[in-house]
Parts: C-alpha cells; structure tokens; sequence
C-alpha cells in the first residue's frame, strides 16, 4: 500500500534573526487592515481579535512551532496559517532585525473574517470565497516562553522472551480513523466524468462523486513514513460541525474505493485515468462517521493515487479541508 505526505518549503532572508540550534520563541502581533496580538484556539488556529489566549511561537530553521509543539503550517488550498498536532512547521518564514515576519521574502498577510465580532483568521494570500479580507503585516509582541523540550528517550526493552512457535498471519494494524497525528493532506484531486469522458477537468479543491462523475487523489508519502503504518481514511462530519467547508449529498448508495497502478496528472480524462491496481472495498457513509478504508506499510518516498466514485444512485461533493471538522480523504500515519 502507498501513501503520501509532503512539507511546503521556506526560505531564510540574509538579515533574518534565525536560530537553528536554539529557537526563538516570540508573540506575533498584526498591524494594517486588522490589528491585535495573536491568540490560540485549542485546536491550534491563529486568530486576531476574540481574546483567545495569546500564542507563542518559535521560530527555527525557517518554520514556527508553537508552545504546544505544534507545527505550524500554510494550510492548503487556502494558506490559512495555524498549527497542528503531528504537522511539521511550514518553513520560509524569517523575523527581521526590526521584528518584521516574512514568508518567502514577502511581508504581505491577509487577515480575513470567521465572524461578525471582528475575529479574523490569518493567510498568505484573500481566502477563497471571502471579500471581507484586509492586508496585515505581522511582527514580534516580544519574547515568551522557550521552545517545546525535545521528546524524552524511548524506554529499554523489555527483557527477551523465550520464542514460541509461529502463529496464524494477523491483518494490517489500521491507524486511528482521525487526524490527531501524522497525516497527508491530498496533493492533486482531479475530476473525471464519463458523460464527457476526453475532457480533462484539471485541479481541484473538491471531492466530488456522483453516478458520471469520479474523483482521484494523490498522495505524496515521505521518505520518514519508512517502516510505519498507513491508513486511508474518509472523514465526514455533520454539516453544523464545519467551520470553512461545507458539502451537498444525496440519493443513496455507497462511495467505491479503489488504488490506482499510477498517479493521476492535471490531463487525466475518464478514458485516460490510470487502471486500477486493486478494489479497497465500497462503504455506505453518513454524516458525524469517519472510515479507515485500507491499511498497510507506507509507501515512503513514493506518489499514490486512489479513485473515488459512487454507486446507486448516491451522490456527494465537498471542499477537501482539514480545519475544524476535517472532511475529505486522507492517509494517516500511526
């Protein structure tokens, strides 16, 4: 079984105040269009405004992490800036001699509205769908705390035992059916239709499975996954519990999983989608249920794609997004 993940890369400005060895650790405040310290919901997401508790975040090798120890990362498609249990830091990101951020060299940010009590969420570039955004800058509020203390070293073995004969083959561990851990967010998702089966569709930011239509993704699994386990998971929360997605579903029936023999492109069309490499099986879904639909070794270091399609009559589209509540397919790693 194949799985991915990838790491969006950073860069390190010349006069950028950067510690490798030992991290420095700041509070971030916003200037501009909306103004205020950073605070922290519990699930790691960076506002302005509310009076969430402020964050504190260290910067080293070119990404943040935030007290927690949680890495904090552009989260794609929208870029919106928040830290996550199990992610690794986003890097590109540089502090100033004069306490300036920037993110690839550009000082730019964009805050743009959850609501009507002026909090905002923090992105790279105007989210998608909003026209409310208004240009930031961010900057150091000042020193805080130190960096997460590196993880305690593993516990001895525990003393050998005898050796028993050879059981019967036990089934794949699965991972948990969540998001709490090491996880790979979608790298392409391209549509295909067989009403219009050479047309290629190209990138994009839904899942989308009807009785015409399919769906593939792919993942690109890295090198550190060697030797773990991967997890193909779907989650589909309850409508009310999504906060920047949302999805529409209908009739009833079951979504089909299978694994491609080779990656999907921004070209692929009905009749040029890569041949199935094997079954994984169709599942009956309802809203509030999270499924883990294969389990086996990662594929480290290598692209997978998966197709998803539907079969009597049922029919499903969503925006593909890991804020609170994730929707969409993944591949976790345990």
């Amino acid at each position: 079984m194949k799985y991915a993940f990838s790491q969006l890369a950073f860069g390190i400005g010349a006069n950028a105040l950067i510690a490798r060895n030992a991290p420095q650790c700041v509070q971030l405040k916003a200037s501009g269009g909306a103004s205020g310290v950073l605070g922290q919901l519990d699930d790691g997401q960076n506002r302005i405004g509310g009076g969430h508790p402020t964050g504190c975040y260290c910067l080293g090798d070119g990404g943040f992490t935030d007290s927690n120890g949680r890495g904090c990362i552009l989260t794609p498609p929208t870029t919106q800036f928040q830290c996550d249990v199990g992610a690794s830091p986003t890097t590109g990101f540089t502090i100033g001699s004069d306490g300036s951020v920037t993110y690839n060299g550009n000082g730019k940010f964009y805050a743009c509205p959850v609501n009507d009590n002026n909090e905002y969420n923090v992105y790279t570039v105007p989210a998608p769908g909003q026209d409310k955004c208004v240009e930031i800058t961010l900057s150091s509020a000042g020193s805080c705390g130190s960096s997460p203390a590196p993880p305690p070293p593993p516990p001895p073995p525990p003393p050998a035992q005898p050796s028993k004969a050879p059981g019967p083959p036990k089934p794949a561990p699965s991972c948990p059916a969540d998001l709490n851990g090491n996880y790979q967010f979608p790298h392409l998702i391209i549509p295909i239709h067989s009403d219009s089966p050479t047309t290629a569709y190209g990138t994009s930011y839904f899942g989308t499975v009807s009785s015409t239509t399919c769906s593939l993704f792919n993942f690109d699994i890295p090198a550190s996954y060697a030797g773990q386990t991967c997890t193909l998971v779907f989650l589909f929360p309850e409508q009310k519990d999504l906060q920047t997605s949302s999805y529409t579903v209908s009739g009833t029936g079951k979504l089909v999983f299978s694994q491609l023999g080779s990656p999907a492109t921004q070209a692929t069309t009905w009749d040029s989608a890569p041949a199935k490499a094997s079954e994984l099986g169709s599942w009956s879904v309802a809203p509030g249920n999270s499924y883990a639909v294969v389990s086996g070794s990662c594929a480290a270091g290598q692209t997978v794609a998966y197709e998803v399609c539907s079969e009597g009559g049922f029919a499903l589209n969503y925006f593909q997004d890991y804020n609170p509540s994730p929707i969409g397919l993944y591949v976790r790693q345990c």
